[in-house]
């Protein structure tokens, strides 16, 4: 069970990191800023991003079968990855319970 842990919490951390990014960094460059050369240095966020939570979801599901949870924590488990704090306070959660 360790090793699942271990994956779901670098995970976790690694789409906190790229959700917290992509609405502190991207967005505002994007829509607030709106300056051609910030765009473009930041314009490689949300694919990074979007390939973070896709492995993220695939991680948690792995890690939440294993653990025998509930459809709806599981649910709540991949929901978690799609708010900046969110995937962390939920990593949090996990590592507190299970190691």
């Amino acid at each position: 069970m360790s090793s699942y842990v271990k994956r779901f919490r670098i995970m976790a951390i690694v789409a906190g990191v790229m959700s917290i990014l992509l609405w502190f960094v991207d967005l505002p460059v994007v829509y607030i800023f709106d300056n051609p050369d910030w765009k473009a240095a930041v314009a490689w966020i949300p694919f990074v991003h979007g390939w973070v939570y896709a492995a993220y979801v695939l991680v948690a599901i792995q890690f939440s079968v294993k653990a025998k949870w509930s459809l709806r924590k599981i649910i709540w488990l991949i929901l978690a990855g799609t708010l900046p704090f969110a995937s962390i306070a939920a990593e949090r959660r996990v590592v507190r319970q299970y190691s």
